[in-house]
């Protein structure tokens, strides 16, 4: 493992940090192990400045409401290390009156704690399942003072994920692309392009372990990109001036006790909002080209996000546009296509090497796209002190989670709010709700999801246990169709091909930074991926059964085979007009 900055850590679990309601103080840190500060004890409120939101994001806002929740949370790296932190936290809450030992400090009728680990890989569902059982037994104690428990837990989490490879199912443990299906089913889609996009996304539900598990799942949907692609996410600076702001620190003093509805009407001094600095974010007249941001900040290294030179690109496609394209073809040609219903099968020698131009561990398809990098930010859950994060000019999007009704109010600070409660996707620009609008093919890949997904549903013995329709199978698919837009992406004249995934998307999609980071480098192994969308072609009609041409419908097959075994049969007299019209 490498070093992270101030503290060398002997496994992959930094700290094991508990956090509590002072009923003056606000949440503050009350244990930590190792000590978040080396030359403070285990007991020293004190923070690092980069992790400031700490305890706001692991006793969330409006936990009183709830029994207990769970927080998945992102911090900033500490200074001289460049990965993000990840935060997983479970939080409860106990009567007063059952507590063994009541400490003096202790006024209010309950006591309100969470216990967090911090940790440098993104295994949020197996850190969870291990913190929760401790997180019980802690509090069965009813003497918060034990804190062997916390340390012996520190210690057991290094010596069994210590050498762990960020791979296979215990990445996904809890994060159900079926049941985001059933939810949501054809939206899907729309939050896979709208991300995509690198537009400003806010997902919005309560309990938190609702908010972040909807977020991660979709996040999920992107090849490795919960193994490598989230490392950038957090680069923030805090707001210096958070102590000093009186809304916001009398916001913090009542946090949890204060339901949302109550500081409803809170006034909190917001900074303006920020013309988005990504060309990414419009479609709209001329602006095809990569621009640097209008001004620097001093501050942050991430300012030098947009400098790639459009040049390069041009060039590129100019002196390596026929060669590939002709390697492409003889691969096409030699090749039946991949049927969406068999998993992609990568090349000889998988794995993932450091890439050359995103920094990001990629396979051979140049995945994780470098999406979360360069200031685009992703936070599954969000305090509302870090609300200013919405519009700093060093941000130029985001896909965050929130609770409080504050952030869902400001929605002149995001392009998309998702409502997980009622499975909404809301954007108010009429042009985006363009870009976005499903093509034909589009809606065929949705409703095969859809289809696969919800067949089996209702047998309890069945449910989620097959290959097709289950998470890695709806993976699967997601990346299939990923390879494929990228493959037709590689195409000379491939506006036919395009057309199929949204000509306003695919042009949208062309001046975002992870297209340009991505198509600046080589990927030997695209040769081997067909391009085309999955589901394109026409419909044609057979038995009042409708087949696509071209795609890989698995009811083409037995349709067309019922159509020709009838023609293959002998006349047993006339022909009769069939009882009911054929529909789409």
């Amino acid at each position: 493992m490498e070093p992270h900055g101030r503290d060398d850590p002997k496994g992959p679990v930094l700290h094991i940090v508990v956090v509590g309601f002072h009923h003056k103080k606000g949440c503050q840190v009350e244990f930590s192990y190792p000590p978040l500060l080396p030359d403070e004890g285990h007991d020293s409120n004190l923070l690092p400045e980069e992790w400031r939101y700490l305890p706001f994001l692991a006793l969330p806002d409006g936990a009183h409401n709830y029994q207990e929740d769970t927080v998945y949370f992102h911090l900033p790296p500490l200074s001289g290390d460049m990965k993000c932190v990840y935060g997983v936290s479970c939080y409860r809450q106990i009567e007063a009156k059952a507590l063994k030992v009541r400490q003096a400090d202790v006024t209010r009728e309950t006591v309100q704690k969470s216990v967090c680990v911090l940790s440098r890989v993104p295994l949020y569902g197996l850190l969870q399942a291990k913190l929760q059982l401790i997180t019980h037994a802690y509090f069965e104690e009813k003497d918060f003072s034990q804190i062997s428990i916390l340390k012996e837990l520190y210690d057991h989490m290094n010596g069994s994920l210590r050498g762990s490879a960020l791979e296979g199912s215990q990445v996904y443990l809890g994060l159900s692309p079926r049941d985001l299906i059933l939810h949501f089913r054809h939206k899907v889609l729309i939050l896979f392009k709208l991300i995509l996009l690198e537009k400003k996304v806010l997902f919005y539900v309560s309990p938190v372990n609702r908010l972040v598990g909807a977020l991660m799942t979709v996040l999920s949907l992107f090849p490795g990109m919960i193994e490598h692609g989230l490392v950038d996410s957090s680069h923030y600076r805090p707001k210096s001036s958070v102590s000093e702001d009186p809304s916001l620190a009398e916001s913090a003093e009542e946090f949890v006790s204060v339901s949302v509805t109550d500081i409803g009407d809170t006034a909190l001094d917001l900074e303006p909002a920020a013309e988005s600095l990504s060309s990414g974010n419009s479609a709209e007249g001329d602006n095809h080209l990569l621009k640097p941001p209008s001004r620097t900040s001093p501050e942050s290294s991430e300012s030098d996000w947009e400098t790639l030179d459009p040049s390069v690109l041009e060039e590129k496609e100019a002196t390596e546009g026929k060669d590939t394209a002709a390697d492409l073809t003889d691969a096409f040609e030699s090749k039946p296509g991949t049927p969406i219903t068999v998993q992609p099968q990568s090349g000889s020698g998988q794995g993932v090497v450091p890439g050359l131009v995103s920094g990001l561990e990629e396979d051979q398809y140049g995945l994780p796209l470098p999406l979360f990098t360069k200031g685009y930010l992703c936070l599954p859950y969000m305090a509302l002190q870090q609300h200013h994060l919405l519009s700093d000019v060093t941000v130029r999007g985001f896909v965050a989670g929130a609770t409080n009704i504050l952030f869902r109010q400001q929605r002149h600070l995001s392009d998309a709010i998702v409502d997980v409660e009622e499975a909404a996707v809301h954007i108010q620009d009429p042009e985006l709700r363009k870009i976005l609008s499903l093509t034909t093919a589009d809606l065929r890949f949705a409703d095969y999801l859809v289809k696969h997904v919800t067949e089996n549903r209702d047998d309890v013995f069945l449910d989620g246990t097959g290959w097709e329709g289950g998470d890695e199978w709806i993976r699967a698919q997601f990346t299939l169709y990923l390879h494929s837009l990228l493959s037709s992406a590689l195409q000379e004249d491939n506006e036919r091909l395009l057309a199929d995934y949204g000509a306003p998307f695919v042009t949208a999609w062309k001046i975002s930074h992870n297209y340009r980071v991505w198509y600046n480098n080589k990927h030997p192994a695209m040769a081997a991926i067909t391009p085309g969308h999955p589901f394109q072609g026409q419909y044609i009609f057979f038995c009042s059964q409708s087949v696509s041409v071209g795609g890989a419908l698995t009811s083409a097959k037995s349709a067309m085979s019922s159509w020709f075994s009838t023609l293959a049969q002998p006349a047993a007299g006339p022909p009769t007009e069939p009882a009911t019209e054929a529909k789409p």
